[in-house]
């Protein structure tokens, strides 16, 4: 069963003409990976500890009668909590949607910020990401501008569904992401596709989320770094890659792997939905695995170089265990607030595709009688 692209239906791609300009694009910036290069087993266990969440909220997101939401992203302005997230009604297709919290617990849906554009390549799938978010752990949790704009990424397809064959990476901006109005896409859009002339060999069918961070040290020559997940033929595997721009606009693939592959004895398996955080001198990728082991499942991989990384082997940090998410546990967003590390997921289970939290410390927990 597939766990985030239920109802798709396969389409070939030379059925769909939707780019303009596929060939006319840079080389790939050449990487020789070093698989030397690890974050140790003792810092490692010592994230997992920082990050870990074994205490289950529950629901704190709920979709509309026949509709799914996915896919949260969590910031912060002027002392009030927001998240994007993305909501599928009647099967139709992705929207990117905002809602507002005072206490990252109860949530008040705002409306749309990224709607059906119903005409050329993202005609019916808009299904957004936050770009430049603040990767210091525990940090400010705000976004950050580039030219004096807030930048998102979003999973752009033109046919209806659920998350029908081919998607694409497309960029949208706005000055105000705390209020729900229409995010402006680039006219350069799509950003990245899977028919452009320097597509690698893993992301030839479809491209995922991605995730855009600022790297002020410019570890790689660049100061802006994507990691997205993408689908090759013939069974569907996901892996997570990389791509590299000066200006949020322009973008150049960097290496010719994944820098996340997972494998296990299913012909099938996923890692996706990266967010990257900097806990110390570690730089932190949560992200989502299912079937190369049982189940979907949240993990994380560390890196000190933003292209070696070292996949944590240990126990899942969230996996299926209640009634919401006996089905998928999966697609992480993590921040640290007032000491509490919260954890946001895509929860399927007996209330349909939901949004769901766990935490580092139990929040249900009554105080003791003085």
């Amino acid at each position: 069963m597939n766990l985030r692209r239920l109802g798709r239906l396969p389409v070939a791609l030379a059925l769909v003409p939707l780019f303009v300009g596929a060939a006319d694009r840079p080389a790939v910036v050449p990487v020789t990976p070093d698989p030397s290069v690890r974050v140790p087993d003792e810092v490692m266990q010592r994230v997992f500890d920082e990050v870990k969440t074994p205490y289950k909220y529950g629901v704190v997101v709920r979709g509309e009668e026949n509709e799914l939401v996915d896919c949260p992203n969590v910031f912060r302005r002027e002392g009030t909590w927001y998240m994007l997230y993305a909501a599928n009604r009647d099967k139709i297709g992705y929207q990117t949607f905002l809602a507002r919290s005072d206490d990252l617990l109860t949530w008040e849906k705002l409306g749309p910020v990224l709607s059906f554009s119903k005409q050329g390549w993202d005609a019916w799938q808009a299904d957004a990401g936050l770009s430049l978010y603040d990767t210091d752990w525990p940090g400010t949790h705000e976004i950050r501008t580039h030219d004096g704009k807030y930048w998102m990424t979003y999973i752009g397809g033109a046919l209806q569904g659920y998350e029908t064959d081919p998607l694409s990476i497309g960029i949208a901006t706005t000055t105000t992401p705390h209020e729900p109005r229409e995010w402006t896409r680039l006219p350069q859009n799509p950003i990245l596709s899977p028919e452009q002339s320097d597509v690698r060999w893993w992301e030839t069918s479809t491209l995922y989320k991605s995730a855009v961070i600022h790297d002020p040290a410019e570890t790689l020559g660049w100061p802006f770094v994507m990691y997205y997940n993408a689908k090759f033929p013939p069974d569907g595997n996901e892996f997570i890659g990389m791509a590299v721009s000066r200006d949020m606009v322009s973008w150049i693939r960097y290496g010719d792997d994944p820098v996340i592959r997972n494998k296990g004895t299913s012909r099938w398996a996923i890692s996706g939905d990266p967010q990257i955080a900097r806990i110390g001198e570690v730089w932190v990728m949560f992200y989502f695995g299912a079937f190369w082991k049982p189940n979907a499942f949240d993990t994380f991989a560390c890196s000190y170089d933003l292209v070696n990384w070292t996949k944590w082997e240990g126990p899942h940090l969230v996996e299926p265990s209640e009634p919401w998410d006996k089905q998928f546990a999966h697609k992480p967003w993590l921040l640290k607030h007032d000491g509490v590390v919260y954890h946001f997921y895509c929860a399927v289970g007996d209330q349909g595709r939901v949004i769901a939290l766990a935490t580092s410390k139990d929040l249900r927990a009554k105080p003791a009688a003085e």
